[in-house]
């Protein structure tokens, strides 16, 4: 992978890019809340929102509302993917349809928007950088925090301040999930289509409305959350594969739900730390300033970095309450953060730069998280086979 990575990584981007002063067109597809959220963002920033597709009827027409006037509904995205004056697709599907999505989206010769996790298995994550790669496309994952200036300052601290060796990063999200969303069909749905990929299975509305919390679909909120702050910590660490990857989880609480929303994950690096990610929502609700703390442990000083705002101590053995020596808080900042990171996609699409968040990003998010869908479900600590390109026990 290493080399061939870098190999297609090199290769000169030949695509058409709109101009400067030429309007982005761009459509989406699957048109629930994230995608009306996303559709409605790159609208304000200026992309013509040509195009929405969905195969839920309600979705479809909430996406149309959030896109550009004459936008064109879409119930198959490959019919969609034929319009050849569509520059950029945007995928804000459940997770399982991302990567056969996105796939077909640069191979028509779309640059991509792709909501995280990247992928839903680690044969898919290889895929999708290798047709990124040969199709010299623009492809950008929605882990905004590589736009989020405040993010960009702490990548530069811990490069910079005297933290000393890490060999520990522990993190965690918190807050409080109160159940699974009252499943009841308003409109046609394609249940086949919307399927996809995944097993065959007959009709169920509360697969269709909470498929967050089903195998074949997601990992959960365990996934959904750790996508943002694995990618966090590779890009602070500049780590790429795991050594191993054990996964544990509490019972679930949400009726309905297979996955549990109270899990906790260790990852080892070959740059010999750990890194631990906790998530519970069955805990107290909390703001989002707080809901999240990334702690990178240096044998110097401990670095804070959470949603909103970082901190850095250093080393006070005989304190009973440490003094951050550098500290940001900026409540509320985080909301243009996605704003942010479509300006850059947008701006990738005319240069035909690498993007802020690159498919390789997604890429080794992916193998981790992956890794800890599969260490929880069979019970055993799992191994990165490199050569194999796949997890061992």
């Amino acid at each position: 992978m290493e080399r061939r990575a870098f190999l297609l990584t090199t290769a000169a981007s030949t695509a058409r890019a709109p101009g400067a002063n030429e309007r982005i067109r761009g459509a989406v597809i699957g048109a629930g809340g994230r995608g009306k959220l996303l559709t409605a963002s790159f609208k304000e920033l200026g992309v013509e929102m040509a195009a929405v597709c969905d195969v839920y009827e309600p979705n479809l027409e909430g996406g149309l509302k959030a896109a550009s006037t004459g936008a064109k509904p879409y119930r198959n995205y490959k019919q969609m993917l034929e319009d050849k004056s569509i520059d950029a697709v945007v995928i804000a599907t459940p997770d399982h349809w991302h990567a056969q999505m996105a796939i077909d989206a640069v191979e028509a010769g779309k640059d991509v928007y792709v909501e995280k996790p990247m992928a839903h298995t680690i044969e898919d994550s290889f895929r999708m950088v290798e047709a990124v790669r040969r199709t010299r496309r623009v492809l950008q994952v929605g882990t905004q925090r590589h736009s989020y200036d405040l993010f960009i300052e702490a990548k530069q601290i811990i490069d910079t301040a005297p933290i000393g060796e890490i060999r520990l990063v522990n993190s965690w999200w918190l807050n409080h999930q109160r159940g699974l969303r009252q499943a009841e069909l308003k409109g046609k749905l394609d249940w086949e289509q919307w399927l996809g990929p995944a097993a065959k299975r007959e009709l169920d509305p509360n697969r269709f409305f909470n498929w967050y919390y089903f195998w074949d679909y997601s990992g959960g909120l365990m996934v959904g959350q750790a996508a943002h702050v694995v990618d966090a910590i590779h890009w602070f660490m500049n780590s790429k594969y795991p050594v191993a990857v054990t996964c544990a989880a509490g019972r679930t609480n949400l009726t309905g739900a297979e996955v549990s929303e109270t899990t906790c994950m260790c990852i080892e690096y070959p740059e010999n730390y750990l890194a631990v990610f906790t998530v519970g929502y069955k805990a107290m609700r909390y703001a989002l300033t707080n809901d999240q703390l990334k702690q990178f442990h240096g044998s110097k000083a401990r670095f804070d970095v959470g949603r909103e705002g970082y901190a850095l101590y250093p080393e006070q053995s005989d304190a009973l309450d440490m003094k951050p020596t550098l500290e940001k808080r900026r409540p509320g900042s985080f909301g243009p953060a996605t704003l942010a990171h479509i300006r850059n996609f947008m701006a990738c699409v005319r240069s035909r730069e690498d993007p802020a968040a690159t498919v390789e990003m997604g890429h080794y998010t992916s193998v981790v998280l992956t890794m800890a869908m599969d260490s929880l479900r069979a019970g055993k600590r799992l191994r990165w086979d490199a050569a194999a390109r796949q997890a061992v026990a």
